[in-house]
């Protein structure tokens, strides 16, 4: 199966575990950026629009009040 390149990837549990993530595991304002060597970084969405928010926050996240939980 082919993957979507304009769909965000999931993060992997295998490489990073939710509790090294904290809130942004779930949250529907993530994006996961992967770089060439397939590092990953959670990129907060909310941070285009509010300056308040960190574009790349540092983990685990543990207090956010801009966190929405995915469907």
């Amino acid at each position: 199966m082919f993957e979507d390149p304009d769909r965000d990837p999931a993060p992997d549990p295998a490489r990073v575990p939710p509790s090294q993530v904290g809130l942004c595991w779930d949250c529907q304002w993530v994006r996961i950026v992967r770089n060439q060597a397939g590092s990953e970084f959670f990129l907060c969405e909310r941070a285009k629009e509010d300056p308040a928010f960190e574009k790349y926050p540092r983990l685990p996240v543990l207090e956010c009040r801009g966190h929405e939980a995915k469907g």
